[in-house]
């Protein structure tokens, strides 16, 4: 594996290729990976002692501890041996009428209740056929692909402010097997209005297929040489959350992908030549008349035969697709960003900063957002997950990422002179006094917050108690202010019983003249 992690996303999809019983070179060259990489991870994963499937159903966190841990140690295996032996009667008997590898396994299971899970057993038969060249491969199979790909024309409709009349790229999607077609108009060809399409064409089919050929297009496919290609963050996103594999086709091979392109054809026989004399002035208008028309063209009749694409999909292809996940695909972004010395780091699409412990300060991030939160990550690890906020130029911080003496300077924006009037009061009559004097003693009040800060912070030092008396010892004095209170408890003044305040008063000395002696003066 290198000294470079990949991401969740893609060992969840080497997990859930393996399931399907891929071999190591098919997974290997569908994900960009080295098969010494692939191996690697699929050997942590069965030392593990579950099987993908489970694996598969954790989070992420869960499976990156449980796959890069080193405390578990890996015991002898011995089901293989039980199994290797019946390879050779399986082959034989799924020749068999009706007899499938979920049947031949619950056989299995029946003899060996310690056995292998269906999964395993599917990737270790697999691996079988492999070694001994018994693949065999079935061009329509029920659910096993379906087909994507654009129409060269597009469809339009016409803003009503300005009459301009705004093109509309039109999406098709085709099951080969039972010819089923979903077709749908697009804002823009943008991954975002893509993806989203496409999940709405899986509602409409019901199920997934167990791959999505798609052509060689910008907003999926990243690379696409002869014999190896690489998709978009957001189609690893897509095909992790719905379990189905991508695949791509060649550049300038139409023929890898007829059945699409017939649909495509067929689309502008049965959808684009009903609409050449129909206007639309919205997106959700035009994809009503053009749910009408291909949902009128799935149940008509194939030529010559009694059955539509309908029929043949109720009856052969329906109960061969995956089920739909229980929530929906939310797109993720991804990009990366450098914590700055305001320990934010910034989300370039909205120029908004979000906060992050001050400690990263200088470290890059991979950020990842959608919709509603944005993720903050170094490494595997989140360090800050925040509520996405749109506002240009603005901040999102969090108390708990600031240092110490910022988060001090913070409490004082929350200061007002009713939290040190409520203060006050908590301690008593007298205290109440003070902080009402003190808090009048300026033209501008917020000038004497620093000053009520402190009063606050003598009461803390001394104790609430001995706080009250200093207050009572200090209400007799015209001008209040800090200091004052200050000696007053330094001095253990407050611990007297005489009341007369001696602080600030004059003492008796021979030099010193009263008034009489003036009074001598004419």
């Amino acid at each position: 594996m290198g000294n470079k992690t990949i991401d969740m996303v893609k060992i969840k999809r080497i997990l859930q290729l393996a399931a399907c019983g891929q071999s190591l070179l098919s997974i290997s060259k569908q994900l960009g990976l080295h098969r010494k990489t692939v191996k690697a991870y699929l050997s942590n994963a069965e030392t593990t002692g579950k099987s993908y499937d489970e694996l598969i159903q954790l989070k992420d966190p869960e499976l990156q501890k449980l796959l890069f841990s080193k405390s578990y140690i890996k015991e002898p295996d011995t089901r293989y041996n039980d199994i290797e032996n019946q390879f050779g009667y399986i082959t034989q008997e799924l020749n068999s009428v009706g007899v499938t590898r979920k049947l031949l396994w619950e056989e299995y299971k029946e003899i060996n209740p310690q056995g292998y899970n269906y999964s395993q057993f599917c990737f270790h038969y697999a691996k079988y056929k492999i070694r001994h060249g018994a693949t065999m491969y079935f061009s329509h199979e029920p659910g096993d692909k379906m087909q994507v790909d654009f129409a060269g024309k597009p469809l339009s409709i016409i803003d009503r402010s300005t009459g301009e009349i705004i093109a509309c790229p039109v999406l098709i999607c085709s099951l080969p097997c039972s010819g089923m077609a979903y077709v749908e108009a697009l804002p823009s060809a943008k991954q975002e209005f893509l993806f989203n399409a496409l999940s709405r064409c899986l509602e409409y089919f019901r199920g997934v297929t167990r791959n999505v050929l798609f052509d060689n297009m910008k907003q999926v496919v990243i690379k696409n040489h002869r014999y190896e290609y690489s998709f978009t963050d957001i189609a690893e996103q897509w095909s992790a959350h719905y379990n189905t594999n991508l695949t791509a086709t060649r550049p300038r091979k139409p023929k890898d992908k007829p059945t699409v392109e017939n649909g495509v054809h067929i689309a502008y026989l049965r959808v684009y030549a009903k609409l050449r004399h129909e206007k639309f002035y919205s997106l959700a208008e035009l994809n009503k008349r053009i749910r009408e028309l291909y949902i009128k063209h799935n149940e008509t009749c194939f030529q010559g035969r009694m059955e539509s694409r309908q029929d043949k999909f109720d009856t052969m292809e329906r109960s061969c697709l995956k089920a739909l996940p229980t929530d929906p695909f939310v797109i993720r972004h991804i990009t990366q960003g450098k914590v700055q010395k305001n320990y934010h780091v910034i989300l370039g699409e909205d120029k908004h900063q979000y906060s992050v412990p001050y400690k990263h300060i200088g470290q890059t991030t991979r950020i990842i957002y959608d919709e509603n939160n944005v993720e903050i990550y170094i490494g595997m690890d989140r360090i800050a997950i925040h509520k996405r906020d749109k506002r240009p130029f603005g901040y999102t911080t969090l108390p708990e990422h600031m240092p110490p003496h910022h988060l001090k300077y913070q409490e004082t924006q929350g200061w007002d002179a009713e939290y040190f009037k409520s203060f006050a009061k908590q301690i008593g009559e007298n205290a109440a006094l003070i902080f009402d004097r003190m808090l009048a003693s300026k033209d501008l009040i917020e000038q004497t917050y620093i000053a009520c800060l402190g009063l606050k912070r003598l009461s803390e030092k001394y104790g609430y108690e001995r706080f009250e008396l200093a207050c009572k010892r200090a209400s007799e004095v015209k001008k209040i202010n800090y200091g004052l209170i200050k000696n007053i408890l330094k001095n253990n003044l407050d611990k007297k019983e005489d009341n007369q305040l001696e602080l600030f008063t004059i003492p008796k000395h021979d030099n010193i003249r009263g008034a009489e002696a003036y009074n001598q003066i004419n």
